[in-house]
C-alpha cells in the first residue's frame, strides 16, 4: 500500500469538495454560453456511446439499435454518427452481426455494475466479450476494496484486465464516482486506474443514485491533466450515467474543454455514455422533438 500512498502524495490533490464545486460554478458561469450552440451539440452527438443496459434487453431491441446506427447517415447526412454502441456481454454478438456502420462495439464487463465477483470470472467475461466482437471494454473498479484502502488488490485486478484487452481493444475503467464519497477519493481512484493502464476513465455505471456530476468530471479531468503533464501519457475521459439533456452534455463538454483543452474534444478522447442524450441532441439540432434512437 505504501507505493500507492506515495503515488497519491506525489500528485497531491488538495481541493475540498466545496472548492471543487466553486471551481465548477465559475467555469460554467464564464464559458457555458459560448459552447451552447449547434456546432458543440453536433460534436457531443458524435461522442456518444449509444447504450442499452437493461435486464429486459432483447436480441431484437439490440439489433434494431444497430440498424438505426447503420441508417443514421441516410436520415441525418448533415450530422456525424455516434461513436460506439454499448451493451452487455451477451449482446455483443448481436451488435456485431447487425452493425455495418464504422462505429465501436463497447461491452460492459467484469461483473458490471457492482464488480463483486471473482477475478477469474471478470477475466473470462472480458475475454468472451472480445471474442464475440467487442472493441472496447468498460469495467468497474472494486469499489469496496478501494474504500477499505486495499489499493494493491484494486490495482492488480485492473492490470490483469488490461492484459486481457490487448491492442487495439480499449479499456475503460469506471470509478463509480457517486460511491467514492469525496473528491480526493475520485482523484486517487483516477490515478490508480491510469497507473494500471486505462485508456479511458469513466465516471459511473448509471446504476446507482448519484452518477456523472460536473464536479466529478472536473476532478477526473484534473487528474488526467496532471497525469499527462507528468508522464506524457494521454488518457481519455467518459462521463456516463445521468447525462441525458443537451444542457448537461454542454456542461460536461465545457469543463473538459477548460481543464483539458482542445485536443480532448473528439470522439477518440472524450465520450458520453448515454441512451436518451442522442435523441435530445438531435431535437436541439433540428428544432423539434426527435425520437430516432
Amino acid at each position: 500500500m505504501d507505493k500507492f500512498n506515495t503515488l497519491f502524495s506525489h500528485y497531491n490533490f488538495n481541493l475540498t469538495d466545496e472548492q471543487v464545486a466553486a471551481e465548477v460554478k465559475d467555469i460554467l458561469a464564464r464559458h457555458f454560453d459560448e459552447n451552447n450552440n449547434a456546432k458543440v451539440w453536433q460534436q457531443c452527438l458524435n461522442q456518444i456511446d449509444l447504450t442499452t443496459l437493461n435486464g429486459d434487453d432483447t436480441v431484437e431491441k439490440v439489433a434494431t439499435m444497430a440498424r438505426k446506427v447503420n441508417e443514421f447517415p441516410t436520415h441525418y447526412p448533415e450530422f456525424g454518427n455516434v461513436a460506439a454502441i454499448c451493451v452487455y456481454p451477451a449482446m455483443v454478438k448481436t451488435v456485431r452481426d447487425n452493425l455495418t456502420a464504422p462505429v465501436g462495439i463497447a461491452s460492459v464487463s467484469a461483473g458490471f455494475p457492482a464488480s463483486q465477483t471473482f477475478i477469474e470470472v471478470k477475466v473470462a467475461e472480458t475475454l468472451l466479450a472480445i471474442q464475440n466482437g467487442a472493441t472496447e471494454i468498460d469495467i468497474v473498479i472494486s469499489i469496496g476494496k478501494f474504500l477499505e484502502g486495499r489499493y494493491e488488490e484494486v490495482y492488480d485486478e485492473m492490470v490483469e484486465l488490461r492484459a486481457a484487452c490487448k491492442d487495439p481493444v480499449h479499456l475503460k475503467v469506471i470509478l463509480e464516482t457517486g460511491a467514492l464519497r469525496n473528491s480526493v477519493n475520485i482523484y486517487n481512484a483516477s490515478l490508480l486506474a491510469m497507473q494500471a493502464g486505462a485508456d479511458f476513465i469513466k465516471t459511473s455505471t448509471g446504476k446507482i443514485a448519484v452518477n456523472a456530476t460536473p464536479e466529478a468530471t472536473y476532478v477526473m479531468c484534473r487528474a488526467i491533466k496532471d497525469w499527462y503533464e507528468q508522464t506524457g501519457v494521454k488518457v481519455n475521459f467518459k462521463p456516463a450515467g445521468g447525462v441525458s439533456t443537451t444542457k448537461e452534455a454542454v456542461e460536461h463538454y465545457t469543463i473538459v474543454k477548460e481543464v483539458l483543452g482542445e485536443q480532448w474534444l473528439n470522439n477518440q478522447s472524450f465520450r458520453f455514455g448515454a441512451s436518451r442524450l442522442a435523441n435530445n441532441l438531435l431535437s436541439s439540432l433540428v428544432g423539434q422533438e426527435v425520437k430516432y434512437f
